[in-house]
């Protein structure tokens, strides 16, 4: 098999694309794993001591905002890699 004849422009391409739906499956689970743990961790504390119950939403709500940046990044880098690929103008030797 010759190396230099492959099409390594769209094999490129191909890996990102595969590699970024993969990520976005992970990046979409394991936040929403995590939220629900912290969710249903933040209801069985107010279940507990209903008074607290301000304080351990405020808490809940901080954490919970906190695990949907991390889904937000892994978006923002699987986006940069589809469409604005860093790598992209050293696989296909342009500019």
């Amino acid at each position: 098999m010759d190396w230099n004849n492959l099409p390594w422009d769209k094999i490129f391409v191909l890996l990102t694309v595969l590699v970024s739906g993969v990520g976005v499956i992970a990046g979409i689970l394991v936040p929403a794993i995590g939220q629900m743990v912290v969710a249903s961790m933040g209801l069985k504390a107010i279940a507990r001591q209903p008074e607290a119950g301000d304080r351990i939403n405020s808490i809940v709500l901080l954490s919970l905002a906190m695990l949907e940046s991390l889904a937000i990044y892994v978006l923002a880098v699987i986006l940069i890699l589809i469409f604005a690929n860093p790598m992209l103008k050293y696989i296909i030797n342009v500019g």
